[in-house]
């Protein structure tokens, strides 16, 4: 018995002994464990911080590991890419973040769209975040509508990220402290060159981590930028900025209702209260018209222009054609009578009683309202930047553009159509128009002479290719970058028609 006793003592106390051994192997790899969890929380932490600085391009395919917002960034590209199967994205650049610049764009869809296209460039070159534009909301139009109400705001992500990368809003922490003021809020020097944002706008967004530029039209200069600049200018505009699918496809009805009855003509007739408010144009205007008119500038404090003279600016050529005037010369360059007119533009001042005689001389013109179903547009009353968007794709797709005034969609449409081919686009000289019309009225001219003469001034007028006129410090009278980007065109052959 005793012998078992100290046998079953020897095997509890070596049970015991196993016991502890086993106990003591378990806190160790307790404590491994334990410091292990630490120590990658630890790296975590550390790569968090640091994908602040460097952005989630430093490891590739990696995104989650560096914030939440690039977790959520990438979260959209995989949704983006199940939306758009047939569409390879391109592959994310690498470069270190310097901050988040955010803007605010100002002006009607056209002088925002080619804004845009400038933001994104100076946001590539100064190797920053871009927040997705803000768009006006407070201008004559008092338009509501978001980016994302407009432009397909995943695509324009997404088509752009080889190039830059682009949020649809701050990450948090940034954002806390955009809420809290920390943030440089400025607009940037009209026309200026891609240096400029170098030198004196670069080193805001590192010291102040968001820089807010509050006004986006014109500010980067036309010419003398380099290439790669001027070639992404016109990326963002011909291909990351794609209307919503809803727009798109109405604007694909429209064209197709159009192309049902033959050749079709698009006459951007920008006789508008806006535009004759802001230009001071009151030609054929009644007195009470010129009273509301006048009342109209006077109440816009951005309209530096107050006191003008409506003669003078009209035969400097600095006004929009009348439907009268606009009547004349369609008949005198021999547009077939029986074309198709559609009409881009909002409501013509004057109504009817303006479009008189436009209408007798063109009897098929039609608008979009006129072509679709009320329930069509629905959706798109009291949001003047989504009927535009409308009307700038028709525009696009037209046999002929002639735009009445040379305001920001009829050189952003010259532009595109120029990249779209050299599609034929009349430019119309409103200098030596109405020298002559006014010849033609006052019996000066006969219908031949002033036909003939109207056909002369326009024959190199058609969106055929030239070079962009520069004129060095006077960067308003120069050509526009985006009515003829020449940087981004391919020149036709001299034998093609």
């Amino acid at each position: 018995m005793g012998l078992k006793t100290t046998a079953f003592g020897g095997d509890r106390l070596e049970k015991l002994r196993s016991n502890g051994v086993v106990a003591r192997r378990r806190m160790r790899m307790w404590i491994i464990r334990a410091m292990t969890l630490v120590l990658l929380c630890t790296c975590l932490v550390q790569l968090m911080a640091l994908g602040e600085t460097w952005g989630p391009r430093v490891l590739k395919g990696w995104p989650s590991c560096f914030s939440r917002e690039s977790a959520a960034a990438a979260t959209l590209e995989v949704k983006s890419s199940l939306e758009l199967p047939d569409r390879v994205l391109p592959a994310k650049r690498v470069y270190k973040n310097n901050g988040y610049l955010m803007v605010s764009c100002n002006g009607g869809l056209n002088q925002m769209r080619a804004a845009i296209c400038d933001m994104v460039a100076i946001a590539r070159y100064l190797n920053v975040t871009l927040i997705v534009p803000e768009l006006d909301k407070t201008s004559f139009w008092n338009d509501p509508s978001e980016f994302r109400d407009i432009f397909d705001v995943d695509h324009f992500i997404t088509s752009l990220r080889d190039e830059v990368r682009i949020l649809k809003e701050l990450p948090p922490r940034v954002k806390r402290r955009v809420e809290l003021g920390m943030v440089y809020t400025m607009p940037p020097i009209s026309w200026s060159d891609i240096s400029y944002y170098q030198n004196q706008v670069l080193p805001l967004i590192q010291k102040y981590k968001v820089v807010h530029l509050n006004r986006t039209d014109a500010r980067l200069a036309n010419n003398g930028q380099p290439l790669e600049i001027q070639r992404l200018r016109c990326r963002v505009n011909f291909n990351a900025l794609r209307f919503t699918p809803q727009i798109e496809d109405l604007g694909r009805k429209v064209i197709k209702i159009l192309r049902q009855n033959g050749p079709f003509m698009v006459l951007h007739l920008r006789y508008e209260m806006d535009m004759l408010a802001f230009s001071g144009c009151t030609q054929g205007c009644n007195k009470e018209e010129v009273n509301e008119l006048t009342r109209m500038r006077y109440a816009y404090p951005w309209w530096k222009e107050k006191i003008i003279n409506s003669d003078l600016k009209r035969k400097d050529g600095l006004c929009p054609l009348t439907p009268e005037e606009t009547a004349l010369t369609l008949r005198a360059l021999d547009i077939d009578c029986n074309i198709q007119i559609y009409i881009a533009a909002g409501e013509i001042y004057g109504g009817q009683r303006r479009m008189n005689r436009l209408a007798v001389a063109y009897p098929n013109l039609v608008r979009k309202e006129t072509l679709l179903e009320s329930s069509d547009l629905r959706f798109f009353q009291n949001h003047s930047s989504q009927m535009a968007a409308l009307d700038y794709l028709v525009s696009l797709k037209s046999d002929i553009f002639v735009p009445t005034y040379d305001g920001n969609m009829a050189k952003v449409v010259e532009g595109h159509r120029r990249y779209l081919g050299y599609k034929k686009t009349i430019l119309l000289d409103r200098r030596l128009l109405v020298n002559l019309i006014d010849q033609y009225k006052s019996g000066s001219l006969t219908w031949d002479e002033f036909s003939a003469a109207v056909k002369d001034i326009h024959a190199e007028r058609m969106g055929n290719p030239t070079e962009r006129l520069v004129i060095p410090d006077k960067p308003k009278e120069e050509d526009y970058f985006y009515a003829n980007p020449q940087e981004c065109l391919q020149q036709l052959d001299e034998n093609d028609p």
